[in-house]
């Protein structure tokens, strides 16, 4: 199990990598080394006299060594000031939290879907794949191919609700007009993106009868079950609850309702 640490963290670079997208790499050797895919961390964005009050959960994208990265849109007060860090900035950041993928289990090939900024846990997931010797197939959908982030993915497959890019259509019905599934074995499905986009994966994952996990998205500001800010209704409990940051973010498709 990953050790949580609360750290202030060295900044090594923020860098625009697509439309109001931002990578931001910091250091952390003691998160780095326990950090799992599809785990989180929680930042307290602050600078030049101005805060939020709130810290701010992202997915960790990528481990190298003692340097963790994490994809964010710049859209609030404490997302805008992550995006003007410089190098050697100090962030306070607290992780690694929740529960991660499962990418030990016994499949052959994982489909990666994505959508917009739920791009992020999958690089990360990528590499422990790799690793693992896998075989990939991702896809991922954004409304426009400026929005597009698809550094460190493996066999992609894009989608673009304007057709600015690659398959005109959501990312779903570009999953829907591909998928073969008897052509490479065993097949697991990863999904993040925004609820609607998870919950009709969901219905995909059942109807193939493919086990599929899923990364939500919660209001998250503690990041560990105490403000019980983010619940989400549990399949199997009637009235009963889970917490994203707890018990998640990572879920079977099959545990809850969305």
């Amino acid at each position: 199990m990953s050790t949580r640490v609360q750290q202030l963290c060295s900044v090594r670079s923020c860098q625009e990598v697509a439309e109001n997208t931002f990578l931001l790499r910091f250091i952390s050797q003691e998160i780095a080394s326990s950090a799992e895919p599809g785990q989180f961390v929680n930042i307290l964005a602050s600078g030049n006299g101005a805060g939020v009050l709130l810290r701010r959960p992202f997915s960790i994208s990528r481990v190298e060594k003692d340097i963790l990265e994490i994809l964010f849109h710049a859209i609030g007060p404490g997302t805008k000031l992550l995006s003007r860090k410089l190098p050697g900035n100090r962030i306070d950041v607290i992780g690694p939290l929740g529960q991660s993928f499962h990418g030990n289990a016994e499949f052959d090939t994982a489909f990666i879907v994505a959508g917009g900024i739920g791009v992020a846990p999958f690089p990360f997931l990528t590499d422990e794949l790799l690793k693992r010797g896998k075989r990939i197939e991702t896809f991922v959908g954004y409304r426009t191919a400026g929005q597009a982030f698809t550094s460190n993915l493996q066999h992609l497959h894009l989608a673009t609700d304007d057709g600015s890019g690659g398959f005109h259509g959501t990312v779903i019905q570009l999953l829907e007009s591909s998928f073969v599934q008897d052509h490479s074995g065993k097949i697991k499905i990863f999904g993040c993106g925004p609820t609607v986009m998870l919950k009709a994966l969901g219905e995909f994952a059942r109807r193939k009868q493919v086990c599929c996990e899923l990364s939500l998205e919660g209001q998250m500001a503690c990041g560990f079950g105490i403000c019980q800010g983010c619940a989400v209704e549990r399949a199997d409990d009637d009235g009963q609850y889970a917490l994203v940051c707890k018990d998640g973010p990572v879920f079977q498709s099959t545990e809850v309702n969305l």
